[in-house]
């Protein structure tokens, strides 16, 4: 299998319950010789996260730190009314979305109505990318869930943070196996992640790589080996 050169799910120290900063997570990638690092704080709905002015100034960050890109995002929370805990002011700032399920600010309902909520919240044009779609402890229709994902342009993420705590997050590795498994029946692409909350994890893909080729899972639908095959998923042009 391919490197992975670009993560683009981490947070810094401005999500509230993360541990480096900006500039040390970009050094971090540097050492693991990432080319593109995106920061993506979460939304308001988790607790100690930052303001939403956060997302305005976005623009005085450096886009080139210890020689690693860096692209802004967000990993805004699905409501129980499928919207998202974001306005659209300020997704206007960033240069791609992540949404996703978490249980300190979202009640199961069930997997008919948890996938129609995310499903909902994929229509937005600046989410490309469904974060740890994998606890189920809030179940989903991977079938729908999958068949909407290529309807909508929108890639699943396999976390390996996820994979790390799979304890804590009910039936993880097979629902993964679930999930892939369609992706590669329906051709819908994966973005892998580390879900890094401080430098130390920053490019942390091994067990995220180890079960992709325990399934021998299709390369050729992983955007974060190809920057062209990213670019050109969220339409973002990386110098």
């Amino acid at each position: 299998m391919k490197d992975f050169i670009l993560d683009i799910h981490t947070h810094s120290i401005a999500s509230g319950h993360a541990y480096g900063t900006i500039r040390e997570m970009a050094q971090a990638a540097s050492e693991r010789k990432l080319r593109v690092l995106g920061v993506s704080e979460h939304a308001p709905g988790i607790p100690g996260t930052t303001d939403p002015i956060h997302f305005t100034n976005l623009s005085v960050i450096p886009r080139t730190l210890y020689g690693v890109h860096i692209i802004h995002g967000c990993e805004i929370n699905i409501q129980n009314d499928g919207t998202l805990s974001l306005s659209q002011r300020h997704i206007n700032f960033l240069d791609y979305a992540i949404i996703g399920l978490h249980s300190n600010c979202y009640k199961n309902e069930g997997a008919r109505k948890n996938t129609e909520n995310v499903i909902s919240c994929m229509k937005n044009e600046k989410v490309h990318f469904v974060s740890h779609p994998d606890d189920g402890k809030i179940p989903l229709d991977y079938e729908k869930l999958v068949l909407s994902a290529k309807e909508n342009q929108v890639a699943l993420e396999v976390n390996n943070s996820s994979i790390v705590k799979k304890a804590k997050r009910l039936n993880c590795i097979e629902n993964y196996h679930t999930m892939l498994a369609l992706c590669m029946e329906y051709q819908v692409p994966i973005i892998v992640s580390s879900d890094a909350h401080d430098p130390s994890w920053v490019g942390e893909f091994s067990l995220a790589r180890k079960l992709l080729e325990e399934i021998h899972f299709d390369e050729n639908l992983i955007l974060n080996t190809d920057i062209q095959k990213f670019e050109a998923f969220i339409g973002y042009r990386i110098p």
